[in-house]
């Protein structure tokens, strides 16, 4: 059962499981993509190759970016899903919107720097709790993917895959983060560390003039903006970085490339 692919899978699990965070079932979330990783895999090692040995079947070329685009969901997943993935990553971290913003110097140095602090914190423990339900909406992509569109990803830019999945993902992680987001707004008190926030200085009521922010659609935005952009930095580092390939499938499909 265990292949090469197997035992990476087998070490990066462990690695999700000594990880604490809020998602306790971060693992159980993860499982999907390492069942597209073991299918891969199987698939490349399995295909007669029809080619010279120091060319890439199509079986090679399919199960190998298959099997890179399920590292690179998987570690980006298990970054963004601890406690402070978020939060703690200046490159991910969901600032105050809009408006909120503008006004942040002004809210502190009126001394309500720590309602800011409070919105803030609670918006991107949201997203740390919502992201891992992405998990499986990216392998039912993977899965679907075709040998064409394997062959372009693999020969286009550092972010090829992840536009692919921008495109043929977006609107449903969307829809499925959603609701996930709502509920973990409720739970953290988004909601009504926003209220708090808005309430407890008379110059951002003035300035808000009434209106209602879309705390949801805000947060699930900037959730799957950092997902995709710790996305493409996975997917850059397996294109480039040799010893980011962790399978000797990995390490002859990119190697093929001259990477």
């Amino acid at each position: 059962m265990f292949n090469r692919t197997g035992i990476a899978l087998v070490v990066f699990t462990g690695l999700v499981m000594n990880t604490s965070g809020p998602q306790a079932g971060l693992q159980d979330l993860l499982k999907p993509m390492g069942q597209v990783l073991n299918q891969g895999a199987s698939s490349a090692a399995v295909a007669p190759s029809t080619t010279p040995s120091s060319a890439l079947s199509t079986q090679e070329m399919n199960g190998g970016l298959k099997e890179a685009l399920s590292v690179g969901v998987q570690r980006a997943i298990e970054l963004l899903g601890r406690d402070g993935g978020y939060l703690n990553d200046k490159t991910v971290r969901i600032p105050l919107p809009g408006v909120l913003a503008k006004a942040e110097s002004g809210l502190r140095m009126v001394g309500q720097g720590k309602l800011a602090d409070e919105f803030i914190t609670t918006m991107n423990h949201a997203a740390e709790r919502a992201v891992p339900e992405a998990a499986s909406i990216f392998a039912d992509a993977i899965r679907s993917m075709t040998l064409q569109d394997a062959q372009g990803i693999l020969q286009g830019p550092d972010d090829a895959a992840t536009q692919y999945f921008r495109t043929t993902s977006g609107e449903r992680l969307a829809q499925a983060i959603a609701p996930i987001v709502k509920d973990a707004t409720e739970q953290a008190g988004v909601t009504s560390a926003y209220k708090r926030m808005v309430g407890g200085s008379g110059m951002l009521g003035g300035m808000m003039g009434g209106s209602a922010l879309d705390l949801d659609k805000y947060v699930t935005d900037k959730t799957l903006d950092g997902l995709f952009f710790k996305l493409a930095a996975e997917e850059k580092a397996i294109r480039q970085n040799p010893l980011a390939r962790s399978t000797d499938l990995l390490k002859k499909v990119f190697g093929s490339l001259g990477n």
